[in-house]
């Protein structure tokens, strides 16, 4: 039964183990002598297994950006029926005039709320919606952001997810996850983060404990929320290049975590939800498609501690640029230039001298999606856990007139370890524009239509008169 598998699956997930690296090829077997020696197309495969290929990137690619995976399974992919076209409102992949609106000014936005778990509850996709975003999945170029909240796990209604679209980087917010992929399993709580690449099957559940309610059949209690990064790029997340800061630093590749092969042997009636061009569709199975019993490769998906990043700062006086808190990145074709960035602002000592330490008033080149984790923010107050703020390319924005006043008064002879909290930033170089649901300002809305406000107590400069 489902509450069953619920509570064993509890337990594994306490001893679960992983391989570390990033950017390497690895390979997994969770039954002896599945993975074949020495090929990767024999003739027959162990068990009567089928080896199928997953690209990452074109067969040419350069070696040093190329990304595959061999797959050993029960079952090939292609079986199975027809595609069912599945309606979805709240997705976009696409951003044009007719669909979605600019964003011209600075926005925040209140939490969604979270989810009760009552009725049949809703799971990680449903709950899935498109806040603001660029360009397309179609062109193969931009950038989408979406937040969920979900309070029923996709196992237990034999459901999966690919997404043909592009790269999902989830941040969980509340509830800790576990999701499944054709891969293997990956705990991640929140304050990690889970990297899904392109057109790997995968589900998300809410993680359960020990002492899982047996009554709750499958929903999460309190339901669970976070934030969703999409890039439609053809490209990958890479680590940024260190430069001067040397070899050591920032999120370091023995940090990040992938999956050992895990499989299922189930029958019943199964559902994958695919994702292309912005549109979903059903596909019928009669088995699982979490039936990979061994695997090597590179295009793996992949987690990380946000607590292990290494934080660089100054130590003398001033700001260094955000770019130096950059855990992922996805490169241009801009030199110098990222596509998108993901970064984070986590508890760190700041004792730059004589300097006002929280971030500066800016206007920047690129657009800045920001949310909370948890805590709160050292440039504004009223940025809540589980809320967001876009400030978009050119729009001025910095700290609010509290931060301002206390920063600026600030004994800064001595360090100052911020603890408060951790936030993120998702930076493109795209302009983001918005969909309905994040444009709208009526209370069923999460925009905080008084955002504004918290610059008003800011004191103009007054120069003397020279006599």
């Amino acid at each position: 039964s489902s509450n069953s598998r619920r509570l064993v699956r509890a337990e594994e997930t306490a001893t679960m183990r992983y391989l570390r690296g990033f950017g390497n090829s690895f390979e997994s077997e969770a039954v002896d002598g599945a993975l074949p020696e020495g090929q990767n197309t024999p003739q027959r495969v162990a068990h009567g297994l089928y080896a199928e290929q997953l690209s990452g990137t074109a067969f040419t690619a350069p070696r040093s950006t190329n990304q595959r995976t061999w797959m050993y399974r029960l079952e090939p992919s292609v079986v199975h029926a027809k595609h069912r076209k599945r309606p979805h409102a709240r997705l976009q992949a696409k951003f044009e005039e007719h669909n979605s609106s600019v964003a011209i000014d600075q926005l925040r936005w209140r939490p969604p709320p979270l989810l009760s778990g009552a009725n049949e509850g809703t799971d990680w996709v449903d709950g899935l919606v498109t806040m603001c975003g660029s360009g397309s999945a179609e062109e193969k170029d931009g950038v989408a952001i979406h937040l969920y909240s979900f309070d029923a796990d996709m196992t237990s209604r034999n459901r999966a997810f690919v997404n043909a679209d592009g790269d999902l980087l989830i941040v969980p917010q509340s509830g800790d996850l576990l999701v499944t992929t054709e891969l293997g399993r990956l705990s991640v709580p929140a304050g990690e983060i889970v990297v899904i690449p392109r057109n790997i099957a995968f589900a998300v559940d809410h993680q359960p404990e020990l002492a899982a309610d047996p009554a709750a059949n499958g929903r999460s209690s309190g339901g669970c929320r976070g934030y969703v990064l999409e890039s439609f790029s053809s490209a990958h997340f890479r680590l940024p290049d260190l430069g001067p800061i040397g070899a050591n630093g920032l999120a370091e590749p023995r940090d990040f975590e992938h999956p050992c092969a895990w499989f299922e042997d189930r029958a019943g009636e199964f559902t994958v939800t695919t994702k292309m061009l912005g549109e979903l569709f059903d596909r019928p199975r009669a088995h699982s498609v979490f039936d990979v019993v061994a695997w090597r490769g590179n295009y793996v998906p992949y987690k990380f501690d946000l607590a292990k990043f290494v934080t660089v700062n100054s130590v003398s006086v001033d700001h260094l640029d955000p770019s130096i808190f950059t855990v992922l990145t996805i490169p241009s074709s801009e030199p110098g230039v990222a596509s998108v960035d993901f970064v984070i602002f986590p508890p760190r000592w700041m004792c730059a001298e004589h300097t006002f330490r929280p971030p500066y008033y800016h206007r920047n080149c690129m657009s800045e999606f920001m949310g909370l984790i948890d805590g709160g923010y050292d440039a504004k107050v009223g940025f809540v856990p589980g809320g967001s703020s876009l400030h978009g390319i050119g729009v001025p924005h910095g700290p609010d007139a509290a931060t301002f006043e206390a920063a600026s008064c600030a004994d800064t002879s001595k360090p100052v370890k911020f603890t408060a909290g951790t936030a993120f930033m998702f930076e493109t170089r795209c302009h983001l524009r918005l969909t309905a649901f994040a444009a709208d300002e009526s209370e069923a809305g999460l925009l905080d239509t008084a955002y504004a406000e918290c610059w008003k107590g800011l004191r103009r400069a007054t120069i003397p008169v020279r006599e």
